[in-house]
């Protein structure tokens, strides 16, 4: 006896059916269309309707010049398309390209989707060795991705940086870079530079100085074409700077973060990690530098040679310096009722090319000169008790001693706290305004060192209860600041914790929070002209495109280790950690 199909059956097979044809057909269409290989030409000077790199440009400004979405209209931006991201730490920024988003899942997971509708065109997981997690701290965090020809390139948590092929998500070439066991944490990937695939990491204690290097690869082919130690081998210049501690024995001067690119000086900016262990007398003392730790190093593109550097502080308390070098052209005036420290060598209204931004945990805006390493000025913005003052000739910092440890057990109240001041939340530029902006955090300390000697049980070997500054009760701050003059032009503060910005040309910053708050600002006043809730910390960096002539703006969700633990200085804005893609455009 034959049995016909029940109605809800046939159903269910014809949309099982209708949805293979669906997902065959976009993939088909993907093949069909004419990929154009990234040329260097356009990553230096992209299409204004691609997001082609970590911060769109290889200068970091997050600027887009967009200005479909203007200060008019942004109050009728609407959610167009959302997609679940895959589980883990989520820290992600799209890669736009002709109409294709890349984004970098945590877990070393890319997928390749619809700029326009979210579909899904391929994607990419990464295996990891059963054992990873007995050797990388957090092997899921993945901030960025790069592109250029046909390659869109990742570092793996298997200390691999590896090319997929950007029209199918196929392994195109794949180089060990280090051992697993002994080697390094990839939290963020590459940028490209002239063809070179060029990315720092946070190196692993267990893997020693020679985990603590920066590399470059041939785009096409995978091949390495130097590498750079961040931590001076017997013999080199600054191996005196670690006083007598055996060459093995150095630890931990990590490049976590994602190194910005000068074309016309063909010189990369990146900075560096503290040491392990923090305190330094637990090394050969306090007073020895260390060398190259919470540093701004510039490298010679084709070499990786060391042009310059200049160390920022030397760092007793995990308050480490790699993040963001803004590259700008600008007159150099600082206000002196705005900058506490400036060089006698600065002639006001000098046009240079600086290298500036919020590098490090204490907060301090820095100023340099790109070509050649010269301090220009310097100014605080949160609340911090660790540098005394800045030397105004070299720019080295005076450290406050009752800050200092000199042995175990001691307890120290210090600002900001390991959280920082200014942490991996990004901040931009605007040239309509000529003003930076900055995510910032109020936060202090009650530290402790907590050992006699180095171990690798303890990688810091402090403990630390983070809590706000005396007499402050908002833990989050925009502070829009002028790259001329270092003036303040606005603020805005709120008891959560502030995360990444974009700028854009019709005069928009937008930025979230660790409540789960999405926002357009005006640039000029900090006015919120725009605002959603998207229930979980705002974790990843926002981007905008066009496809078809409609601009989009794109947001990631989820939970960080540094956003966990500032959305605990207001557990009444506590929002939850769901990783989810988010994107709005204004309506048809």
């Amino acid at each position: 006896m034959i049995r016909a199909t029940p109605p809800y059956v046939s159903a269910f097979l014809a949309a099982i059916v209708s949805l293979l044809g669906a997902l065959l057909c976009i993939q088909a269409a993907a093949q069909d269309r004419e990929f154009v290989p990234v040329t260097d030409e356009m990553l230096q000077n992209p299409d204004p309707a691609d997001w082609l790199t970590w911060r769109r440009t290889l200068d970091h400004w997050a600027y887009s010049p967009l200005d479909q979405i203007d200060r008019d209209n942004v109050s009728q931006l609407r959610l167009v398309w959302t997609r679940p991201l895959t589980t883990g730490i989520q820290e992600g920024t799209p890669l736009i390209y002709d109409g294709v988003m890349y984004f970098p899942n945590p877990e070393d997971f890319t997928q390749a989707l619809d700029a326009a509708t979210g579909d899904l065109i391929w994607e990419y997981r990464r295996s990891y060795p059963d054992d990873i997690n007995d050797y990388i701290p957090f092997p899921s965090i993945n901030r960025n991705l790069a592109i250029h020809g046909n390659y869109i390139f990742d570092n793996g948590n298997d200390n691999f940086a590896y090319a997929l092929d950007a029209q199918t998500g196929e392994v195109a070439w794949e180089t060990q870079i280090l051992d697993y066991r002994r080697g390094a944490q990839h939290t963020s990937g590459p940028i490209v530079a002239n063809g070179k695939v060029v990315s720092g990491r946070g190196c692993e204690p267990e893997g020693g100085p020679e985990a603590c290097v920066i590399t470059a690869f041939d785009a096409l082919t995978g091949e390495e074409i130097w590498r750079t130690r961040t931590i001076p081998a017997p013999g080199e210049p600054g191996d005196e700077t670690w006083g007598d501690i055996p060459y093995e024995e150095r630890r931990h001067v990590g490049t976590w973060m994602i190194p910005s690119f000068d074309p016309e000086l063909n010189q990369i900016y990146i900075g560096t990690s503290v040491t392990s262990p923090a305190p330094k007398f637990m090394l050969a003392g306090n007073d020895e530098q260390y060398l190259y730790h919470n540093s701004t190093l510039a490298l010679d593109a084709d070499t990786g040679e060391i042009v310059w550097y200049l160390q920022h502080v030397v760092d007793h308390w995990d308050l480490d310096h790699p993040f963001a070098r803004l590259l700008i052209d600008t007159a150099v005036t600082p206000d002196p009722d705005s900058v506490e420290w400036i060089s006698p060598r600065v002639r006001p209204g000098e046009v240079r090319k600086v290298v500036t931004g919020v590098p490090g945990k204490t907060g301090l805006v820095y100023t340099l000169d790109r070509e050649t390493g010269q301090f220009l000025w310097a100014r605080e913005t949160v609340m911090q008790n660790v540098i005394a003052e800045v030397n105004t000739e070299s720019g080295a910092a005076v450290i406050n001693e009752e800050t200092l440890f000199t042995a175990a057990d001691q307890e120290r109240f210090i600002c900001p706290s390991l959280n920082g001041g200014k942490n991996f939340p990004s901040g931009a530029y605007s040239p309509l305004t000529g003003l930076m902006y900055f995510p910032l955090h109020n936060t202090c300390a009650e530290m402790t060192s907590i050992a006699e000697e180095p171990s690798l049980d303890e990688l810091y070997a402090i403990d630390a209860r983070v809590v706000l500054p005396p007499g402050v009760e908002n833990a989050g701050t925009i502070e829009a600041i002028s790259v001329e003059t270092g003036e303040t032009a606005w603020k805005f503060e709120q008891r959560a914790g502030a995360t990444s910005l974009m700028t854009t040309a019709s005069g928009l910053l937008f930025g979230g929070d660790t409540m789960g708050m999405f926002r357009a600002f005006d640039q000029e006043t900090g006015e919120v002209l725009w605002e959603v809730s998207l229930g979980s910390h705002i974790t990843g960096y926002p981007a905008t495109y066009a496809v078809n002539g409609r601009q989009y703006v794109a947001i990631s969700t989820g939970g960080s280790l540094n956003t966990l633990s500032i959305s605990n200085l207001a557990p009444e804005r506590r929002a939850g950690t769901a990783n989810n893609l988010y994107v709005f455009a204004l309506p048809d």
